[in-house]
């Protein structure tokens, strides 16, 4: 049973446009406040400007401690392609491409009948062009807002490892990840 679910979600994944997709142990995320402190220093341009983002999303103690709270994690990729190393652009156009699979993904385990979720995408939140926050009015999609996996200290590197997947995927390419922690009832 267990399996089956395993593999209809990856399949339904990799069918929405992921490169690769596993599922793996909760007990495989490798957490670190390091990766939340990139976040801090504003490496990615949102700190303060997104409800989803550092510091609104919330502590960093308590949001670690939530991840503890799931069995398995959907691990998910995306791979694009550019037109060289330098190809700002080509990445800010392949990360947006990758919210639409977010946002699916919602669907896919609401199908599925697995209530009990955590979904966490790739940067910043990216339902909005702009966030809510920045003309002080509450989010406009609680429903759809998603924080990402560094804002709750996630070592993106090690859970690719973990999943069996690069996390650099050669020259030209830029590579995002998305996770959705879950725990199936009855466990």
């Amino acid at each position: 049973m267990k399996n089956k679910i395993f593999d209809t979600l990856t399949e339904k994944a990799i069918e929405l446009g992921a490169h690769k997709a596993s599922v793996i142990s909760a007990g495989e995320i490798s957490l670190d406040r390091a990766f939340r402190d990139m976040c801090a220093s504003n490496a990615f341009g949102v700190y303060g400007k997104c409800y989803m983002c550092p510091p609104d999303v919330g502590d960093i103690d308590e949001l670690m401690a939530e991840v503890a709270n799931y069995d398995y994690a959907l691990v998910y990729q995306t791979v694009s392609e550019l037109e060289d190393s330098f190809d700002f652009e080509g990445m800010v156009e392949a990360k947006k491409r990758t919210y639409p699979l977010a946002q699916s993904m919602r669907e896919i385990f609401k199908n599925c009948g697995i209530k009990k979720v955590l979904h966490l995408g790739a940067g910043g939140c990216g339902v909005c062009k702009s966030c809510a926050k920045q003309t002080g009015e509450p989010c406009r999609f609680p429903e759809k807002a998603m924080p990402s996996l560094e804002a709750y200290g996630f070592n993106v590197s090690a859970l690719a490892k973990s999943a069996g997947m690069k996390y650099i995927n050669g020259q030209n390419t830029v590579t995002y990840f998305g996770a959705v922690l879950f725990s199936l009832d009855g466990e």
